[in-house]
Order: structure tokens, then C-alpha cells, then sequence
């Protein structure tokens, strides 16, 4: 059974940076899509970065330019570069692995969540 543990989450100022790290352990499944949510309370889970084998990585305009999407295949290790962190990046973010057919995800494992706080 694949197992995604997050970690690298926790309190900034406004300005500074933060990498979150998702590691894939268990199963033998090879994944082409990889996916960071956020969720704020009382708010749906939005996708702010997602990439996959056969195309390039995409963000949400509120992050664009600021949050890079990475992956190391030989670590298993999906990781999110966020920089220049706002108040408004604040949130638990959630990575999310597995496979897609088109734009749908076949199979998907997720990982527990890592509170981000980005004080102003």
C-alpha cells in the first residue's frame, strides 16, 4: 500500500520561504501525475501546482511565479518550493500522486497535510 508522508510546513513572515517535501513509500505503482493542495477552513481543497509526465507543470494565478512543483524519481519524493510566501498562502497543503488518464486521476494516494502560517 503506497504511503505519501509530508513534512516541511510551519510558521514564516511574509517574504520568506518554505519547501515541502511528500515522500512516496510501499507499492511498486509508477505515478505520471503529481499534485500540492491547499485547503483553508470551511474551504474546498484547490490545486495550486500540478505536473505530470507528458506535460509541464501548472499553477494557480495566485502563485505563479512564486511556487515550483519538483519531483527527485529516485527518492520518490514529490516537493514544492514556495517563495515569497503571503498571508494568503497560509493553509494546510496536501500532495497528492498517482496516475491519469487525460485529465482524469486513474489512481491517488494522498498525504496527511502540513499546516503552512504565513504571518504579516
Amino acid at each position: 500500500q503506497v504511503q505519501l508522508a509530508e513534512s516541511g510546513g510551519g510558521v514564516v513572515q511574509t517574504g520568506e520561504s518554505l519547501r515541502l517535501s511528500c515522500e512516496a513509500s510501499g507499492g511498486t505503482e509508477t505515478f505520471n501525475a503529481m499534485a500540492w493542495y491547499r485547503q483553508t477552513p470551511g474551504k474546498q481543497r484547490d490545486v495550486v501546482a500540478m505536473s505530470t509526465t507528458t506535460g509541464g507543470p501548472r499553477y494557480a494565478d495566485s502563485v505563479k511565479g512564486r511556487f515550483f512543483i519538483s519531483r527527485d524519481g529516485v527518492r520518490n519524493t514529490l516537493f514544492l518550493q514556495m517563495n515569497n510566501l503571503k498571508p494568503e498562502d497560509t493553509g494546510v497543503y496536501y500532495c497528492r500522486q498517482g496516475r491519469v488518464a487525460g485529465t482524469a486521476w486513474v489512481t491517488d494516494y494522498w498525504g496527511q497535510g502540513t499546516q503552512v502560517t504565513v504571518s504579516s
